[in-house]
Order: C-alpha cells, then sequence, then structure tokens
C-alpha cells in the first residue's frame, strides 16, 4: 500500500506545512490564535495543540515510546503558548522525518495492535492504514487551522503537494 519513500515525502511535506504555518499563526495576534472560531477544537491554537499531541501519541506508538500525558480531552491543552508550541512542533517534525528516514519496507507490512484509550477498545489495524491515517490526520486539521487563518485575515500558505520544493527547510 505504501512505502518508505511516501513516509520520508509525507513527513517533508509535514514539516513543510508546519513551517509555513508557524508563520502565519506568528503574524496574528493572541485573540485571533485564540478565539472559538466554531471548528471542532474550537480555535487555532487548540486545534495545532490536538494535532501535536495526535502526532505525539501516533509516534509513540510507531516508537513503542511513552505515550504523551492526557488524553483526547486534554489535547487541545498541550502547549500554552505559540511559542511552546512552536518548539515542540519543531522537535515533533524532526521526530518524524527521523522515524521516516530509518524505515523500511518490512516495518510497513503486517498489523498493528494497540490499545485506543478514546475508543476503550484493543485495536488490529495493518500498520500501513495506521501510518497513511498518521499523515491524512495532519492534513485534515491542517487545513482547518488554513481557513481559521484565513477567516482572522491571516495570510494562507502554499499547501499542493506537488508545490513541495524538492530541497527545503524542512526544519
Amino acid at each position: 500500500m505504501i512505502s518508505p519513500d511516501y513516509c520520508v515525502m509525507m513527513a517533508r511535506y509535514n514539516a513543510w506545512q508546519n513551517n509555513q504555518m508557524k508563520a502565519a499563526l506568528e503574524a496574528l495576534s493572541h485573540e485571533d490564535l485564540t478565539k472559538d472560531r466554531g471548528a471542532f477544537f474550537g480555535s487555532i491554537q487548540k486545534t495545532a495543540n490536538h494535532i501535536l499531541w495526535a502526532d505525539m501519541v501516533w509516534m509513540s506508538r510507531f516508537e513503542g515510546t511513552d505515550r504523551p500525558d492526557g488524553g483526547f480531552a486534554e489535547s487541545t491543552q498541550m502547549t500554552p503558548t505559540l511559542a511552546a508550541w512552536s518548539v515542540e512542533r519543531f522537535r515533533m517534525d524532526g521526530r518524524i522525518l527521523n522515524w521516516a528516514e530509518n524505515l523500511r519496507s518490512v516495518d510497513l507490512v503486517g498489523n498493528y495492535v494497540w490499545y485506543a484509550q478514546l475508543l476503550k477498545a484493543d485495536m488490529s489495524k495493518p500498520i500501513a492504514q495506521c501510518v497513511t491515517h498518521f499523515f491524512n490526520h495532519q492534513t485534515h486539521h491542517r487545513g482547518q487551522i488554513h481557513a481559521m487563518v484565513t477567516d482572522a485575515g491571516g495570510q494562507d500558505w502554499v499547501s499542493d503537494l506537488f508545490l513541495m520544493p524538492e530541497q527545503g527547510p524542512w526544519l
């Protein structure tokens, strides 16, 4: 279904998008970042925090490391400020890229089994499907942020995958 090359491309895309999104968020006021805009998680900042938290959860699963504190309900409070979010986002994007660059084809074969706290159930899904979901989840919620930034009068950014530079400041 997917390959290590796909994962590297998506990890680069994720970092590229987060770099652009960070610049757009830094141009907004604190009020614009925290205003409830009617999105699923309410504000731009809460949505950005949720993406970061979910990335930490999935990476802990993929790497077999400890998951972040808190559950789904606390995900929107991952970091208290944009500056704190920026530091953690940078670290997470580096972690994702490093993980992707070290994947082998065999790592993407078979089922992954975990306990989903939100569903209170054991889960078993193809690892390739879990990795695809991981990258789709980022893109989905970043799209919500893109819409909220535009609504706030902020600067949008290029999000088309085919326009991603071949070489770039991924981190």
